[in-house]
């Protein structure tokens, strides 16, 4: 196995993890969102470029979800007209 195939196996991994993962915190979107940029690397290095596109699409879905996460955790914060849980 060579060191391109290597770091392609570890950016699927990694992505796989990190949207198993996804539910339990905001954090995990962004890394996820991280692991389709690897992805989308390991595409258009290996000369597959259909695949190095749609995986900066996903890079790009991601980004914007935990984005939109964040906000709703940070006004989640703010709102203090609910009584506490």
């Amino acid at each position: 196995m060579d060191a391109l195939s290597i770091f392609g196996l570890f950016a699927v991994s990694f992505t796989l993890l990190c949207y198993a993962l996804e539910a339990r915190a905001a954090f995990w979107t962004l890394l996820f969102a991280i692991g389709c940029l690897m992805g989308s690397a390991y595409g258009f290095l290996q000369g597959a470029w259909p695949f190095g596109l749609v995986e900066l699409a996903w890079f790009g879905v991601a980004l914007r979800r935990w984005a939109q996460l964040r906000r709703f955790e940070r006004n989640r914060s703010l709102d203090t007209t609910l009584p506490p849980a």
